[in-house]
């Protein structure tokens, strides 16, 4: 069981249905072909935002030094995300961008900081 709970396609499978799922709901007032295009984008970039956000805190938390290694990798992954988010979204023609993007935006600086700080926590001084 424990080599499912740390596969990286079970968590990307996870994010995708559950971001995607959240998209639907922010979007539900439009048509159908809006809602289900704003969910299946959502859900893909939430599992690719899924794919490479831990390697991208490992490697951020190692390259940093001090309270830098700290602050650094959840501010750029939030910023990363935000900007990669509100872009594709309005590229895709998302009718509800900012209802679409606050959850999974909140989820992936939530996770950023929390992990950042297990990993800083932990450094070698």
């Amino acid at each position: 069981m424990r080599g499912h709970l740390q596969s990286t396609a079970l968590h990307m499978a996870v994010a995708f249905v559950l971001m995607g799922g959240w998209a639907v709901f922010a979007n539900r007032g439009h048509p159908l072909p809006q809602v289900l295009m704003a969910g299946f984008v959502q859900g893909c970039l939430s599992a690719l935002i899924t794919f490479g956000l831990k390697r991208m805190l490992e490697a951020l938390s190692q390259r940093l030094q001090g309270f830098a290694a700290l602050i650094m990798p959840p501010l750029l992954a939030m910023g990363a995300s935000a900007l990669l988010l509100s872009v594709i979204h309005n590229l895709a023609g998302t009718p509800e961008i900012l209802s679409t993007i606050i959850v999974p935006l909140s989820v992936t600086t939530v996770y950023s900081a929390a992990y950042t700080f297990a990993l800083w926590s932990h450094r070698d001084v």
